[in-house]
């Protein structure tokens, strides 16, 4: 069977409720395509009650025989420490970092994880070569964007076509497809762009999901409205809609990350669905865990992993985890409040987790045990890092929220 999305935008629904504005759980949303969310994701029925915006090393040989000997022993010496002289590199400064180059007889350590392809339109100048904590992520073009962020430069396929030639058995022999979460084993290859032009970006993004730290979780529990808010706190803002399709899949439109074929061997995805308790309503994500029994619930759906614990799942550009381990908020140019809000890539639970698919039925306010976001930024843009002391959420949060109705 073989599913064709000559499709911009993809509606879907979730395969359980949301914690909404309206404290109603979700219906389900009309699909444009023979595809569906299933469980694209697992909001819990809550709702939320406010609205707030949320050295240079160089090798200078002598004239004389001897000293150039020496210089020669030296650089040997050093080669299989991997050893570059110069100033180091911080993870929070990458972009104003100064770079090192060994000499042409010293390369730099290949790094220790899978590292993402590079842009071949990119200019070899642009792509770092870091040192410190930096020297084990994806390789990226960090050139005049802030630390923490990478520059994701093409033209982009508004209109692609990509065609399932396999789809996995849940969703092949299911009588009813909208319950059930359209996921695809094999695509044809290579997707086939339906535009007539493709649009030229240029832009950057955050290399890792928010807060962009590694070592700590991504921030999940958070409303478009919050992620927007907490974007604009360090002078970036929500990606849209058509950044995240070409960070995640390039021009060549890959559906996922990785390729054509679906595996979990690359990112956290396909993890056993725990259905979420929708008696009770989470609170937002400080607060739920400040409350014994929401953190008590959220310990028991969680099944993310922590920031930079796996740098497999890495895009053409060396943007990490855009497909699987949480969903991420987007903005959608052009649209409307409550309309302004779609969530892509997929999370850690047996759903789609592709590139292309945008969710838009969940309003602003809405959040979710899964939904989290990543940030973006101009080129060239002044950012300030996360202010550890502020509070994260509005106080409204705090305000009790309707009991859901039972689905």
């Amino acid at each position: 069977m073989e599913t064709r999305l000559p499709v911009r935008r993809e509606r879907g629904r979730f395969g359980a409720t949301m914690q909404s504005r309206r404290g109603l759980p979700s219906s389900a949303a009309r699909l444009t395509s023979r595809s569906s969310c299933g469980h694209d994701a697992a909001f819990s029925a809550a709702r939320l009650t406010s609205r707030s915006p949320s050295a240079e090393h160089s090798s200078a040989l002598s004239s004389s025989a001897s000293k150039g000997l020496r210089a020669l022993r030296l650089c040997l010496a050093l080669l299989p420490l991997g050893v570059l002289l110069g100033s180091g590199c911080s993870r929070n400064s990458a972009a104003q970092t100064e770079q090192t180059e060994p000499s042409a007889s010293a390369a730099a350590p290949a790094p220790s994880v899978a590292t993402a392809e590079v842009d071949a339109s990119a200019p070899p100048d642009s792509m770092t070569e870091p040192t410190g904590p930096e020297a084990n992520f994806p390789k990226a073009n960090t050139e005049g964007c802030p630390g923490g962020m990478v520059r994701v430069t093409g033209n982009y396929c508004p209109a692609m076509v990509q065609t399932c030639k396999e789809h996995h058995a849940e969703y092949a022999n299911a009588k009813d497809k909208a319950k059930v979460s359209e996921r695809c084993l094999q695509y044809e290859e290579p997707s086939k762009c339906i535009s007539k032009e493709r649009t030229p970006l240029d832009f950057c993004m955050d290399r890792f999901e928010y807060p962009n730290q590694v070592g700590e979780l991504p921030r999940v529990l958070t409303s478009w409205q919050q992620a927007k808010k907490l974007c604009a706190d360090q002078g970036k803002r929500l990606c849209t809609e058509d950044e995240f399709n070409f960070a995640c899949e390039g021009e060549e439109g890959k559906p996922h990350v990785w390729g054509y074929n679906r595996t979990d061997e690359h990112c956290n995805m396909d993890k056993p669905y725990r259905m979420p308790d929708h008696t009770r309503q989470m609170k937002t994500y400080d607060r739920c865990y400040q409350d014994e029994r929401c953190k008590a619930e959220m310990d028991r759906l969680d099944q993310r992993h922590r920031i930079g614990e796996r740098l497999t799942c890495v895009s053409w550009a060396g943007v990490v985890d855009m497909n699987g381990n949480v969903n991420e908020w987007v903005e959608l140019p052009g649209k409307q409040y409550p309309d302004r809000s779609g969530l892509k890539g997929g999370w850690w639970g047996p759903v789609r987790n592709r590139c292309r698919p945008t969710v838009t039925f969940h309003k602003e306010e809405d959040y979710g045990y899964e939904a989290g976001f990543r940030c973006c930024a101009e080129v060239g843009a002044e950012t300030k890092p996360i202010d550890a002391g502020a509070p994260s959420a509005p106080a409204a949060d705090a305000a009790p929220a309707a009991q859901p109705s039972a689905n």
